[in-house]
C-alpha cells in the first residue's frame, strides 16, 4: 500500500538531521530510532527528533526495517518531571478572557501535541510487519504534531509560561497503554477516536479565542485543525487496511474494540465536515448525527465567528 499525500497538511521544515547512521556506519533504523526519540525526556529535544527523523526517511538515510521486533524499555513514554500529572476532574478551568485563562488553554494543548508526538512514535517502533508506509505515515504524523507542539510552547512563553507550569492529565497516554498489543485496536481507538474528538474540540476553542481577541492563538489552532484531519486520515486508511487483511468488517470491529478497550463515549457536537475529510464513511457519520439528534447534511459544524 503506498503513502499518499493528505490534502491540506502542512510540511513543516525538517530540523538538521542527526545520527542518521550507526557508529558502524550503516543507515539506522528509523523504527530503534523513533524508539529512542520517544524516550527524550526533553519536550523540545524530542520535537526536533520527530521532525529530524522523519526527514532522514524521506531521504533515505534512515530505513524502515519492517521484520525486527524491539524489546521494549522501561519508563515509556520519556518526559520531563513536570508538568505534575493528574485527574482530568482536578484540572482547573478559567476564563479565557483573562491571559492566565487563555495561557492555561494554551498549554493543555501543548500536553495534547507532546502527547500526539509520543503516540506515533510509539506506532512506528512498536508494531512489526507492517507495509513501509505505515511507518512512513506515523513519522509523518510525529513530525507534524512536534511542529504544532513547538508553536503552542513559543506562543505560551509570550504568555509568560512554559510547558510544565500547569498541571495535566494522562488520557492519551492510557489508552495507548491499553492498546499496546493490538495494531488494530490502536488504530481504532487512538486516531480515530481519541484524535477525532479533537476535530470536535478545535471550533469552538478557536471561536473562544477570537471572542477573548487572541487572534495569533486561533491562526494556530487553524493549523493544527487543517494536519490533524490528515492524522485521522491515515488512522482510518490503517484501520480499514487491518480490517481488509482480516475480512473484518469495519463497523462491527470498531464497536467491538470501542466496548472491549472502553473507548469514552462519543458525545456531539461533531465537526461533520472534517471527519468527513478525514476519511469517516456516510454510515459512521450518520451515527455520529444519531447521537447528536442532527441530520448530517443540515448539522451545524460547531460555530466560527468571522474574522
Amino acid at each position: 500500500m503506498k503513502s499518499s499525500a493528505i490534502p491540506g497538511c502542512s510540511a513543516p521544515s525538517a530540523a538538521p538531521v542527526q545520527s542518521a547512521s550507526e557508529p558502524g556506519g550503516e543507515p539506522r533504523c528509523a523504527r530503534t530510532a523513533a524508539l529512542a526519540a520517544l524516550r527524550e525526556i526533553d519536550p523540545a529535544r524530542k520535537a526536533s527528533a520527530a521532525r529530524a527523523l522523519h526527514a532522514a526517511v524521506l531521504d533515505g538515510s534512515a530505513p524502515c526495517v519492517a521484520d525486527i521486533t524491539l524489546d521494549e524499555p522501561p519508563g515509556l513514554p520519556g518526559r520531563p518531571a513536570r508538568p505534575e500529572l493528574v485527574e482530568p476532574r482536578r484540572l482547573e478551568r478559567r476564563s479565557m478572557q483573562s491571559p492566565q485563562g487563555r495561557a492555561v488553554l494554551l498549554h493543555a494543548l501543548a500536553h495534547i501535541e507532546f502527547n500526539a508526538i509520543n503516540l506515533a512514535l510509539d506506532a512506528v517502533w512498536r508494531f512489526a510487519g507492517m507495509p513501509a508506509a505505515f511507518y512512513t505515515d506515523w513519522l509523518k504524523v510525529a513530525a507534524e504534531e512536534a511542529y504544532h507542539f513547538s508553536l503552542l510552547a513559543a506562543r505560551l512563553a509570550e504568555y509568560g509560561h512554559a510547558y510544565g507550569d500547569f498541571p495535566a492529565h494522562d488520557g492519551l497516554w492510557d489508552m495507548c497503554e491499553r492498546t499496546r498489543g493490538d495494531v488494530l485496536a490502536r488504530m481504532a481507538l487512538v486516531p480515530r477516536t481519541l484524535e477525532a474528538r479533537g476535530l470536535d474540540a478545535s471550533p469552538p476553542i478557536r471561536a473562544r479565542l477570537l471572542q477573548a481577541g487572541d487572534r495569533q492563538s486561533a491562526s494556530i489552532l487553524d493549523v493544527i485543525l487543517r494536519d490533524e484531519i490528515g492524522h485521522v486520515l491515515i488512522g482510518n486508511r490503517w484501520f480499514r487496511h487491518l480490517c481488509d487483511e482480516g475480512g473484518l468488517d469495519p463497523h462491527a470491529t470498531y464497536t467491538r474494540l470501542a466496548s472491549e478497550y472502553h473507548a469514552p463515549k462519543l458525545r456531539g457536537p461533531f465537526n461533520f465536515e472534517a471527519r468527513r475529510d478525514a476519511g469517516f464513511d456516510a454510515a459512521e457519520l450518520a451515527e455520529l448525527a444519531a447521537l447528536a439528534g442532527v441530520e448530517v447534511d443540515s448539522a451545524p459544524i460547531a460555530p466560527t465567528p468571522s474574522d
